[in-house]
């Protein structure tokens, strides 16, 4: 069932009429990679947000230079996603995230020579160059591994990773900011960035789905290209967007702000602090192993994708939104901390079937560069909401009074993105105006 070795190596279909299956076994090993490198990825955007107090302490920082450090790392986060995807089509996935993987190992390096505001914005600005492309162009890897049909479980697999991320990352990079200085966080994050890409470029390649590369079985010419223009006036992707840009709100949020909100507002100590986050990216990692394959079943089953994945990641969105308003006026510690988790863990949902819902009106060639396109406005919150957060708190007339309008902003544009993607996103129709195939592939057994 495996490619001849040479083929296979090089992630190419092999020459002739028509294209023997994939290696299953090499596609999991990629998705493993993938995952690990989704796992790297959050760690690296979780650490300044786990050293915030200390840092904050440390260099004497306001609020608002604080909210500006972290909304750095956003200032070409999506210029970099949007200009990395038009080139996805001409350098094959392998090299892309060797590069930014060994670019994530530099980028921890300026603070730990000088620790002082200019480093720490400079570390930032290349993690987000470095980081702008990595869902992007990881979700696009692991499509070359999977035919359409079996995408949801991969796909989850692929957004997993971000929780996972940000689940064990919490626990070890909260001990070391605690027992060793919150620099060795910095630099344990430098080893592990180098290990990956060494790893990768040994075990990762192009998979025989790279429709760009590879031939098609039936001998025919592949597509033109629809312009991009009626690919992204769309209402799926405008709608898949949408919900894109609600969900970065509140990780951008979650990421810049929660472990300092939990500490100064709900008194929880470091430790819990990192407990309390990592059972947000638990909850995260639940609904993802369990709604994506539920969207699988659902279209085997027939329902339309605009039910089974556009409404279902602007139904999470709007869920979340809710749980956002509400718990700044909670009383009582458990019930906040529960809607805290529905509010920042509910979103991880949007992730993946954004990704789905878009693929499905782009023809595959083009499908790195949509999604580049995506990426870079769907996550531009991660460049306004931490550096408004942060002037909103310094701006109120008390700390816990700047959090709650903060959270209220939060909330609107969530319930507004969210119920904008319900609206919208209509995969079927969309495909059929655009001329692409709108019929169901059977899986294969």
């Amino acid at each position: 069932m495996a490619l001849p070795s040479s083929a296979a190596s090089a992630g190419l279909a092999a020459p002739g009429p028509t294209v023997r299956p994939p290696d299953r076994r090499r596609a999991w090993l990629v998705t493993a990679m993938i995952v690990t490198f989704m796992v790297v990825n959050f760690a690296d955007k979780s650490v300044l947000g786990l050293a915030a107090v200390p840092i904050m302490d440390e260099l004497g920082l306001s609020n608002g230079t604080y909210g500006l450090i972290s909304s750095s790392f956003y200032l070409l986060f999506s210029l970099s996603g949007l200009v990395v995807g038009f080139f996805s089509s001409r350098v094959s996935s392998r090299t892309m995230l060797f590069v930014m993987a060994l670019l994530w190992a530099v980028a921890q390096l300026p603070v730990l020579a000088v620790a002082a505001v200019p480093t720490l914005i400079a570390g930032r600005v290349l993690l987000g160059v470095a980081e702008g492309p990595a869902a992007s162009m990881s979700m696009h890897a692991l499509y070359k591994w999977f035919p359409p049909e079996r995408r949801g479980l991969p796909s989850a697999l692929q957004i997993g990773g971000a929780a996972i991320g940000t689940l064990v990352s919490a626990p070890v990079l909260t001990w070391l900011i605690t027992d060793f200085g919150w620099r060795s966080a910095y630099a344990a994050l430098a080893v592990v960035s180098l290990l990956w890409a060494l790893v990768w470029w040994r075990t990762g390649h192009d998979g025989p789905h790279d429709e760009a590369r590879a031939p098609r079985a039936d001998g025919a010419r592949p597509p033109r290209p629809l312009p991009y223009r009626r690919l992204l006036l769309t209402g799926t992707m405008a709608g898949s967007v949408a919900s894109a840009f609600g969900a970065a709100w509140a990780l951008a949020l979650a990421h810049a702000w929660l472990p300092a909100y939990l500490r100064t507002q709900l008194g929880l100590a470091p430790q819990a602090v990192a407990t309390a986050i990592s059972a947000v990216s638990a909850l995260s990692l639940v609904l993802l192993l369990t709604v994506s394959p539920l969207m699988d079943a659902l279209k085997a089953r027939g329902v339309s994708s605009r039910w089974s994945s556009g409404a279902a990641q602007g139904v999470a969105v709007c869920v979340a939104g809710c749980a956002m308003a509400a718990f700044p006026f909670t009383e009582g510690g458990v019930v906040r901390l529960v809607l805290i988790g529905v509010a920042f863990g509910t979103v991880a949902v949007a992730i993946p079937l954004h990704y789905v819902t878009a693929a499905e009106v782009v023809p595959a060639a083009q499908r790195g560069a949509v999604f580049g396109i995506v990426a870079a406005t769907g996550t531009l919150p991660g460049l306004i909401a931490p550096f408004v957060t942060g002037h909103l708190i310094d701006a109120a007339d008390s700390v816990s009074a700047g959090y709650a309008t903060a959270f209220l902003v939060a909330a609107a544009v969530m319930l507004t993105a969210g119920a904008s993607a319900v609206a919208v996103i209509r995969p079927e129709r969309d495909a059929r105006r655009l001329g692409l195939r709108t019929e169901r592939v059977p899986p294969s057994h």
